[in-house]
């Protein structure tokens, strides 16, 4: 028998059919839509991602706040409306509650989006690359919710590392220091969403889904808080030279600062330069790792409910 949801929660027919039949969901963010893409192709993604879902033999749940309702699955219309939106919150523990209660429609970030995912009872969720501490923290104190999240809902989230334009060496430490598996897929090294190889070992390593899958049911199992970081490295072919990349994080950043921009602004301001700079190459190696990372949730989600081991 599944859980009763929480108030002013809401499932999509084909979310709740899977969750009454125990069939494997993956959940996906919505910010990536509202504030992550350019338009048309934020809409030409997320259909693609949930396709992907799809394929893998499991069910995109994909997360948004609207009208003041939390929507796990959202219908293809209600995914154009909200990619057409010019203007939508951005939604994290802080806010969406507050977003709910005054009828409001936002997006999901990676914290919002595994709280959603928690309540309804999905397991994992797929998402680009998460949230971390960003660089010069140390007197601004920019850490993403995202690294405590981690921490306390046990959700296992699929993504390309933290997100290049981080302090990856200090995320690393918080999730160390926060108790949160950070598990590298393939490889020994951490990968940095459009980077394969952040140049820092991965604490964790796994070859498979059905050991991801065990991993996760192995944490349920001893009772212990959070989930686990799954770093999947974006595909070769799609990577970008960090010799590229970090001048051109160094240049956006020092625009950032120069112009005022802070907290939630920070992350779109800095991807919507960096697409600029690369003349759209950051949004297709984006593109690339997202439908990566969805394939791979899906594989997990399905060897979780199957009960596979590595």
């Amino acid at each position: 028998m599944t859980a009763p949801l929480p108030p002013g929660l809401a499932l999509s027919d084909d979310v709740a059919a899977a969750r009454a039949e125990g069939r494997p969901i993956v959940a996906l963010e919505s910010t990536i839509i509202t504030h992550g893409m350019p338009s048309p192709q934020n809409l030409e993604t997320a259909r693609a991602v949930e396709a992907k879902v799809r394929a893998g033999g499991a069910v995109p749940a994909t997360i948004a706040v609207i009208d003041g309702t939390l929507h796990v699955g959202l219908s293809d219309a209600a995914l154009a409306d909200l990619a057409g939106r010019s203007v939508v919150d951005k939604l994290s523990r802080a806010d969406l509650a507050v977003c709910m209660a005054r009828g409001g429609t936002g997006a999901t970030t990676v914290a919002a989006t595994m709280i959603a995912a928690h309540a309804a009872g999905i397991a994992v969720f797929a998402t680009g690359g998460i949230g971390g501490v960003h660089r010069g923290a140390e007197t601004s104190f920019d850490i993403s919710a995202d690294l405590h999240e981690l921490a306390q809902t046990p959700v296992t989230v699929v993504a390309a590392g933290a997100k290049a334009i981080l302090d990856l060496p200090k995320t690393l430490e918080v999730l160390e220091t926060l108790g949160v598996p950070v598990i590298a897929v393939g490889q020994d090294a951490l990968p940095a969403f459009w980077l394969r190889s952040s140049g820092l070992r991965a604490p964790l390593r796994a070859d498979t889904a059905g050991e991801i899958a065990s991993a996760h049911r192995a944490r349920a199992a001893l009772g212990l808080p959070g989930g686990q970081l799954v770093a999947n490295p974006i595909p070769a072919a799609d990577e970008i030279a960090a010799d590229v990349l970090a001048p051109l994080i160094a240049s956006a950043e020092a625009e950032a600062r120069a112009s005022g921009v802070a907290g939630k602004a920070v992350t779109p301001f800095l991807l919507n330069r960096l697409f600029e700079m690369t003349e759209g190459a950051t949004l297709t190696a984006n593109i690339a790792l997202v439908l990566n990372n969805a394939a791979l949730a899906a594989e997990i989600a399905c060897a979780i409910a199957s009960g596979e081991t590595g």
